[in-house]
């Protein structure tokens, strides 16, 4: 595995492979890799014969009083994880590497980017498509993969990758779970023990939603009361919001009647904030 923390050295390797005729895949990543991180390496692999995973704390997705500083990072262990997952080259670049002196252009997917989360974090999803757009522009991927757990970001990348016409395939794959049933997520380890145990209730609420629509309901407001009740059996939970949302503009609907409909969900458990969703119909 290279580690490579220079643009201009990341593409010339890659031309290499490119001239070769060799697939080329991309995961980008925040770092500080769990199973759920290691899980998009795995189906990069089975998409292109080189795989590329970014690693970069993006300044520009975090608002004020956010955690840029203190979210977690550990390379050495990063390194290690990327490089057992057979990791062709890990892209390690500062911040002045990826935001020279004047930068001042950004990607914005409008609409998209306003609801669920970008309620609360009104630039984190400029930062994301920024970021997302520099990282295929650089690294100019056939495959790039992203996780279910930040569904929304998977939906506004695609969204992205359409209007742009940038010449890349996105694969979303699924949420990797704790055995309790908690998604991973770098964050988890901000978590009390008090509130690491309480956490899962957001899955169970989930489950319980999943299994009405399964029985029949259909009312979105029934859903999401019922979400809302379970979820505030824990004492710590508070609930920032519960949408159930249409995959193709994140809209809220009133009646699941569409395969892909979602519950989406953020709750915060103290200072940390988690989000979960889960697919209603599919």
């Amino acid at each position: 595995m290279q580690v490579i923390r220079k643009i201009d050295e990341l593409r010339r390797v890659l031309e290499k492979y490119r001239r070769a005729g060799q697939r080329i895949g991309l995961v980008p990543t925040m770092g500080y890799f769990h199973e759920g991180h290691l899980s998009l390496i795995d189906a990069a692999r089975k998409q292109a014969e080189i795989v590329v995973v970014s690693l970069f704390v993006n300044p520009t997705q975090f608002g004020p009083n956010e955690d840029l500083d203190r979210y977690p990072r550990d390379f050495e262990r990063d390194e290690r994880l990327a490089r057992e997952r057979h990791t062709d080259i890990l892209f390690y670049p500062d911040v002045a590497e990826m935001y020279p002196d004047s930068f001042y252009t950004y990607v914005i997917t409008e609409k998209l980017s306003r609801v669920l989360c970008g309620k609360s974090r009104p630039i984190h999803f400029r930062g994301v498509t920024t970021i997302v757009a520099k990282l295929f522009n650089i690294v100019q991927p056939d495959v790039a993969v992203f996780g279910r757990k930040d569904a929304q970001q998977a939906i506004i990348i695609r969204k992205m990758v359409r209007d742009l016409n940038f010449p890349v395939r996105i694969i979303v794959a699924p949420i990797v779970r704790e055995a309790d049933g908690l998604a991973m997520s770098s964050r988890n380890r901000y978590l009390t023990e008090t509130e690491r145990q309480q956490a899962p209730v957001i899955f169970r609420a989930l489950q319980e939603a999943a299994d009405l629509v399964k029985e029949g309901e259909r009312d979105a407001i029934r859903i999401k009361d019922r979400i809302r009740r379970k979820i505030e059996t824990a004492p710590l939970a508070k609930i920032e919001y519960i949408e159930i949302i249409s995959p193709d503009n994140l809209s809220a609907v009133s009646t699941i009647d569409q395969k892909g409909v979602f519950a989406a969900v953020a709750v915060w458990f103290g200072k940390t904030r988690l989000i979960d969703n889960m697919v209603l119909l599919a």
